[in-house]
């Protein structure tokens, strides 16, 4: 079934003493957008990440939050300055004599001093890249589902409406066979009281009335309404991306309906229009927001 485009999802893995967290937010958008927050320590698979995310969203404005927390020693290694470490040694040794104390410096007291030691994380591991990849597909399999249950609902209440829009059609449909008899009946009782007691010219009144019919005559834009309809309704049981489609049949059905307004002369007709309007402007709301 169809999609919306807003859902949260969220997913949290433990694995070889690496903790990843990963959140996604997505809202509705013209085109799928991607925008990722993550370390600077794992902005090398910024694409990745984007990429297995994009084999299962199609649309959106999304929205990833990554944290990590590396508490593996295997990617760890320990670096110790040795210019910065001399430096402080030599003030060390200045500050002693000019103070006259003994310079019995230590070397683990020194290793505790700012920058002297610093522990470099390689992150650039494979499997770092597949924890995290595995951790991104979860979270977006929770927002797929979200946006699924989303979907379903807005389904079920568009089903509903086409098929309020589906029996509009219908009734105008019916009211529209019946205008010609109505404007030819009017038309005899004009003509008569203009003319009174002379007799009707029955080809003149036969043009007026094909002339008529064919100025007022629905039948094409009611057929392609009901095509478009069809159309709505088979869409809307797939799983495919079709929010820009049924966006496009949305706006050809309004087109239509624009046109039989404008075409029939009939209060009836008139007031049905208006309806089928009403219904295809919520119609429209809700499609903004199908994947």
């Amino acid at each position: 079934m169809i999609k919306s485009m807003t859902g949260y999802g969220k997913a949290n893995l433990s694995k070889d003493k690496r903790e990843y967290q990963v959140e996604i937010k997505s809202v509705n958008h013209r085109y799928l957008d991607i925008c990722v927050k993550m370390p600077r320590v794992l902005s090398y698979l910024e694409e990745e990440v984007k990429k297995q995310i994009s084999s299962q969203i199609k649309r959106g404005k999304v929205d990833v939050f990554i944290t990590f927390e590396n508490n593996s020693i295997e990617d760890k290694e320990i670096k110790i300055n040795t210019e910065i470490a001399k430096i402080y040694i030599e003030e060390l040794k200045k500050l002693a004599k000019q103070e006259n104390i003994l310079d019995n410096i230590e070397v683990t007291e020194i290793s505790k001093l700012p920058d002297v030691l610093t522990i470099q994380n390689n992150q650039e591991d494979e499997t770092i890249k597949d924890a995290l990849l595995e951790a991104v597909s979860n979270a977006t399999e929770n927002l797929v589902q979200m946006r699924s249950i989303e979907g379903n609902k807005m389904a079920d209440d568009l089903v509903a409406r086409i098929q309020g829009i589906k029996e509009k059609v219908e009734e105008i449909s019916s009211l529209s066979t019946g205008l010609i008899e109505e404007y030819v009946v009017k038309l005899e009782g004009r003509i008569k009281e203009i003319l009174k007691n002379q007799d009707i010219d029955e080809s003149r009144l036969a043009q007026e009335v094909v002339i008529y019919a064919d100025k007022c005559s629905i039948e094409e834009e009611v057929t392609r309404l009901k095509s478009h309809i069809s159309q709505f309704e088979k869409l809307i049981k797939t799983d495919e991306a079709i929010g820009k489609k049924l966006d496009f049949i949305i706006q050809e059905m309004n087109r239509e309906t624009n046109t039989i307004g404008s075409k029939a002369n009939n209060l009836e007709i008139t007031n049905g229009v208006i309806d089928i309007k009403t219904e295809l402007e919520n119609i429209r709301e809700q499609v903004q927001n199908i994947e």
